[in-house]
């Protein structure tokens, strides 16, 4: 038999295990694609001589060929050391979820559990009754609703409350954040149409006044997250929009924006309106993400008055915007940890110990390098502008090592500065630390 009919048929590969296998992962027709790749490749080989042994171990090796070549053109996601400084790291999936949590929820992840059933009555239920409680009792509120993201969140109140009429927003808050979402985009993807007040650096209680018609439905209010108006400026408060909003029988949405769910000693954070704050202070509609400052997965966060929370949960929207199971499951144990006023990951940034300056400096004793003063940021577009002081390992290295951790086991994402290697550990688990430094001092060898 000459050696090319001893090659398998890509349809008989396709239909056997582990080919089969991998159809499942990545698709038939990219199997299929990657499959001829390989056949053609020892076809080649053929053709400039090969002897009867390699040919049958090239036939065996063509799966581990085949998953190669899939991975390297759509590679799977990596568990990934982030020593960037940068809690919110939207290029790495934001915030992490908090240890415990992830080892509480694998008994729910792997087997059913009762997302929708009262197991006394043995009736369905609302999916999302739970976490709803929770962030009724956290924040305060009359009512909660929860959706994707802060932008389905937006989307549905503004589709609910304004569509086909006026939303009066202040020019300072027109703003644009991650991935080319606008306000005004959302305001007409939702129908409403935007009546700016105020000027980019100033707005009054009386630049509001002056734009209420008969056709106004609703007042937003947008925190700037991702950057801040200094010097000449001047915004009217929440308290005093609800009032005026009020008056006028308008409800008033805010767009927290960040997830603070309630008030934070942080000083990056004690500034910053939470959402019970907001609630506090007679705001109709609050939303927020819930993968930000709140600490987890990621999705929209809708608290206030029933009334309208009501209006949201009857939308035809709503349905296409809930979360599924993984959301629900992650966020009611994110949220019941927050009611216990449990640690989250995020405190890691504000070390008042000096454990933080210790670890750093028992892995540049390790590693070579040197303990320095460094700053970190919370990220995700929260509080860009308070760096938070600590200490980082300085290493020095050629530029290339952050490329060599980058592409290492586990990935290490540090950033260079002035020829150094900085390495923030607040940002990463102590969990971790001896993978980071195996990791770093294979980079550097």
């Amino acid at each position: 038999m000459s050696q090319l009919r001893r090659l398998p048929a890509t349809g008989r590969l396709l239909q056997e295990s582990p080919l089969a296998e991998l159809t499942g992962l990545y698709g038939r027709q990219a199997t299929r694609v990657q499959t001829a790749r390989v056949l053609d490749a020892l076809r080649g080989e053929i053709a400039t001589g090969i002897d009867d042994e390699e040919l049958e171990d090239r036939i065996r090796g063509i799966p581990e060929l085949v998953r190669a070549a899939l991975e390297a053109e759509a590679p799977p996601l990596r568990r990934v050391l982030n020593a960037t400084g940068i809690f919110l790291h939207t290029n790495l999936g934001r915030a992490p979820l908090p240890r415990p949590v992830v080892d509480d929820l694998r008994d729910r992840l792997d087997a059913y559990c009762d997302l929708e059933m009262d197991l006394g009555s043995g009736r369905r239920t609302d999916r999302s009754l739970r976490v709803e409680s929770l962030l009724v009792t956290l924040t305060g509120a009359e009512a909660a609703l929860v959706v994707n993201n802060n932008a389905a969140a937006l989307v549905l109140a503004l589709s609910t409350q304004a569509c086909g009429r006026e939303v009066i927003l202040s020019r300072s808050e027109l703003v644009e954040i991650g991935g080319s979402f606008r306000i005004p985009d959302i305001l007409r993807a939702s129908g409403a149409r935007l009546v700016e007040v105020g000027t980019t650096n100033r707005t009054r209680l009386a630049d509001y006044e002056r734009a209420v018609r008969p056709a106004t439905s609703l007042v937003l209010k947008v925190f700037a997250s991702n950057f801040r108006i200094r010097g000449f400026a001047e915004q009217v408060p929440a308290t005093r929009l609800a009032d005026f909003a009020h008056r006028h029988d308008l409800p008033l949405l805010v767009d927290e924006g960040s997830g603070v769910i309630g008030p934070h000693a942080a000083p990056a954070l004690r500034r910053h309106e939470s959402f019970r704050d907001l609630i506090e202070a007679g705001c109709d509609l609050v939303c927020g993400s819930g993968d930000k400052v709140l600490g987890g997965p990621q999705a929209g966060v809708i608290v206030g008055r029933r009334s309208f929370v009501d209006q949201l949960r009857k939308s035809p929207l709503y349905r296409a915007l809930r979360p599924g199971r993984l959301v629900l499951t992650a966020l009611d144990a994110v949220l019941r940890r927050h009611l216990a006023a449990q640690r989250m990951p995020i405190e890691a940034l504000w070390d008042e110990t000096g454990e933080s300056r210790r670890r750093v400096e028992r892995m540049a004793a390790r590693l070579g390098g040197r303990a320095i003063r460094g700053d970190a940021y919370l990220g995700g577009g929260a509080a860009p502008d308070q760096a938070i002081k600590g200490w980082v390992l300085a290493l020095d290295a050629p530029a290339k090592t952050a490329a060599r951790l980058r592409t290492g086991e586990p990935p290490v994402v540090g950033y260079q500065r002035r020829g150094r290697l900085i390495l923030d550990l607040r940002t990463v688990d102590p969990a971790d630390d001896e993978a980071l430094a195996m990791a770093v001092g294979q980079a550097l060898r």
